[in-house]
């Protein structure tokens, strides 16, 4: 049965198993998140490959045998290609600035946190609240973001106005990385970023672009790139499948873009 749209009285589960505790608010990419593993738990059973009495994840927590279950489950059912030299080297001439050396950014934030029994869908809401505001200010116009950095965000910068400085890549989450280093932008960016410590309105005050190596020094990194492309498109196919055959309430899986896959 294809996944069922949620209504304002049925808790999301996957054929049965419930997603969230009593009272626990996830924003849709949690909730999705947590249904493609169960979806993947509930396989790993059907396959043998995990005992039927595996418990329940409580809170998303699954058991360690279900983990390396679903990893036994995803190296047995996904077919994972390697890219020919031909196809990397394309994806290097059209990307070159994703494998920077030494590229720098000066950015300031103001981050929102995601704490427990933090209501996430009103704490998006205030987040896109200030984005669309912050975007919208006047050159010239007062700093309303260092004053927006002061008052509302939850990271220490924003006793200096959300400055964090100049950073390389490797001073950030990954998650957070993807999403600022490797583009050209500068100014206040035009979407919320998204990291393991919440939602962060960002700003690009300056950049540095760094130096973009020869293909055949960062071969390795491209590759690799292409191979978890290649492993994030098969596995959103096999969730999708295993979504169509099972009963799926409360959550909206066609939505995923890429779950599990940060």
């Amino acid at each position: 049965m294809n996944a069922i749209p949620r209504t304002a009285t049925e808790a999301p589960s996957v054929n049965g198993v419930p997603l969230t505790l009593d009272g626990e608010a996830l924003d849709a990419e949690a909730l999705r998140q947590r249904a493609s593993v169960e979806l993947l738990r509930q396989a790993a059973i059907a396959a043998g490959l995990l005992d039927a009495d595996d418990p329940v994840p409580i809170g998303g927590a699954t058991s360690e045998a279900a983990s390396a279950a679903i990893e036994a489950l995803l190296e047995r059912e996904l077919a994972r290609p390697t890219p020919d030299d031909v196809t990397c080297r394309r994806y290097h001439a059209a990307n070159a600035p994703r494998f920077a050396v030494g590229e720098r950014v000066w950015l300031r934030h103001v981050l929102f946190a995601v704490t427990p029994g933090v209501d996430v869908a009103a704490l998006r809401q205030r987040a896109e609240a200030m984005l669309i505001d912050l975007r919208a200010r006047a050159p010239g116009e007062a700093d309303r973001f260092a004053a927006a950095a002061a008052e509302w965000s939850n990271c220490p910068s924003g006793a200096a106005g959300g400055d964090l400085g100049w950073l390389g890549a490797e001073d950030c989450a990954p998650e957070f990385a993807r999403e600022v280093f490797g583009h050209a932008e500068v100014g206040v960016l035009p979407r919320l970023v998204h990291s393991r410590f919440g939602l962060h309105v960002v700003e690009v005050l300056a950049r540095e672009a760094g130096a973009v190596p020869a293909y055949e020094a960062v071969q390795g990194a491209v590759r690799r790139t292409l191979e978890a492309q290649a492993f994030a498109t098969a596995l959103r196919q096999y969730l999708q499948r295993l979504a169509g055959e099972a009963n799926v309430r409360g959550v909206d899986l066609d939505a995923a873009t890429s779950p599990l896959v940060q």
